[in-house]
């Protein structure tokens, strides 16, 4: 396998990301996060941390990929009612997942992985994905299914002991958990505070936006999460994305 100085492709000189090519580097990971409310308890770029955690994860267990600068803002409209949001309209967000993988694909990468960590952007990706596919030479694999992205965050929590399921999850123990494990001075802990329990109706939330449902912004209760559950759940999302993507890469 490549060696690389770092695995954060933005961390890289020029000569080495050439270098890093021509030993091999044949992916890139393109995390698709966010700038949006995360309840009063966690940064604005939780989506942000997440993805790139997880982008830096993915390349390093694959062995021969580079992780490219997470995208963000994404689409957060529905977040807007709560100070510091950024958003874009999905066009934008297209154009700018577009420009990023052709800009991978000129420079000779042959498959460029998207990978969204804001439920808000899982639409756009799945969308733009296929126009992508038909116009450059690297393979996209669009890792953009929602359902399962909450299913693996539930079984983190669950292999950490802690049996609290969310069909939506925001802000709540999942993403508390995350960033424990990844920059725990980054939560808030004297701000924790659950938000609204039981069913949550995505229809609404984004068509009426976080505020109609939730007062300060949250789902469920952070106070469930342990730095523990954070790392269980990057490791399942890692593990079960990289055999996504080796599966992906292998039938080409």
């Amino acid at each position: 396998m490549p060696s690389c100085r770092s695995l954060l492709l933005e961390e890289l000189a020029w000569p080495e990301v050439e270098s890093a090519l021509e030993d091999g580097m044949r992916t890139a990971i393109v995390a698709v996060g966010s700038i949006e409310q995360h309840g009063p308890h966690l940064p604005l770029n939780m989506d942000t941390l997440d993805g790139d955690e997880l982008a830096r994860r993915i390349a390093s267990e694959l062995g021969d990929a580079l992780a490219a600068p997470t995208i963000r803002p994404g689409c957060s409209g529905h977040h807007m009612e709560f100070p510091g949001t950024l958003t874009v309209p999905p066009e934008t967000l297209m154009d700018t997942i577009r420009a990023y993988c052709r800009s991978l694909d000129e420079h000779g990468f042959e498959h460029v992985v998207l990978v969204p960590t804001h439920g808000g952007n899982f639409g756009p990706v799945k969308t733009v994905t296929p126009d992508i596919g038909r116009e450059i030479d690297a393979t996209v694999i669009a890792l953009a299914d929602l359902d399962e992205h909450m299913r693996l965050l539930n079984e983190g929590l669950d292999e950490a002991g802690i049996e609290y399921d969310q069909d939506v999850i925001h802000a709540g123990a999942a993403e508390t958990a995350i960033v424990l494990a990844v920059n725990e001075g980054l939560v808030r802990t004297n701000a924790l505070e659950s938000g609204h329990e039981g069913d949550v109706s995505a229809a609404r939330l984004l068509s009426e936006g976080f505020e109609s449902i939730t007062e300060n912004g949250v789902l469920g209760d952070p106070r469930e999460a342990t730095a523990e559950a954070g790392e269980r759940i990057l490791e399942r999302v890692t593990a079960a994305y990289v055999d996504r993507i080796e599966a992906e890469r292998n039938a080409v």
